[in-house]
């Protein structure tokens, strides 16, 4: 039966969440967590501990073998109109500009519809190049709009691929390692832009990363994942994440080693 919808102040919940890619093998095992509207959380733990598995079945890419996963009021069974995915892989068309790829995913929205049902013709009359160049122009990439992915640097794809999930207003942001191909001052730059657009557009914002300092310069809250499989994830409280100055302070240091000693007594010899 299903249970009534969580409050409003509570953007995500995993209800009893069961997963396995293998019969008897979980990754989690009636897992309870929740994210506030709002909150940015950095999930971190080492390769092979259900991070990614966990962000899949946030964007409904992938469907729980038992209980709910909720995002807004709406049980999650298909990936959602306002749930954002940024890769580490960009995901750009290799022939497309960097405006068209920004465009994609809204003028795939404008034709098939919100929840991917086709719509009359009139639906894509929006003003899509707008959108895109206010987009470019925040990210600050307006100047490379008619070039392709080729042609520019890392960074910049990056900037391109965020454009892309931010030109369709989602209230949920996922990011899955978007960072780690990156040189360590592009990946910091980038960093502090997302904690700007995080908080202008006051997302919930879900990072899994393997980086101990991009988890808490981000996270508000830090998940750890250890050893499968997960029932209740351990949290820590990081209250000084996104402020401009966290990464010079005594307790950005001190919170980094305790989230290494975290991650290292969470796991299992197998």
């Amino acid at each position: 039966m299903l249970k009534p919808p969580m409050p409003a102040s509570n953007m995500i919940e995993l209800r009893d969440v069961t997963f396995a890619y293998v019969p008897d093998r979980f990754i989690y095992k009636q897992c309870n967590w929740t994210a506030g509207q709002g909150e940015t959380w950095a999930v971190i733990g080492a390769s092979g501990g259900g991070k990614t598995t966990l962000l899949m079945m946030l964007a409904g890419l992938l469907q729980p073998t038992a209980g709910q996963i909720i995002i807004g009021d709406q049980v999650i069974t298909r990936p959602r109109p306002r749930t954002g995915l940024v890769l580490q892989e960009y995901g750009l068309l290799p022939w497309a500009t960097v405006a068209e790829n920004a465009a994609l995913g809204l003028q795939l929205r404008n034709y098939y519809g919100p929840d991917g049902r086709h719509v009359p013709s009139d639906y894509a009359a929006g003003p899509v190049r707008d959108r895109v160049d206010f987009w470019l122009t925040r990210l600050g990439i307006i100047a490379i709009r008619e070039r392709y992915p080729a042609q520019i640097s890392g960074g910049q794809r990056q900037r391109a691929a965020i454009a892309r999930t931010l030109v369709l207003e989602p209230d949920v942001l996922l990011m899955d390692e978007p960072f780690a191909a990156l040189d360590a001052p592009t990946r910091e730059d980038l960093l502090n832009l997302t904690v700007e657009l995080q908080r202008e557009q006051n997302l919930t914002l879900v990072l899994v990363t393997h980086n101990i300092e991009d988890a808490v310069f981000l996270g508000q809250k830090i998940m750890i994942l250890g050893t499968p499989p997960h029932t209740t994830p351990e949290v820590i409280a990081n209250p000084g994440a996104g402020d401009p100055g966290y990464r010079s302070k005594s307790t950005f240091i001190e919170r980094c080693a305790s989230v290494r000693q975290h991650i290292t007594a969470n796991q299992t010899v197998l």
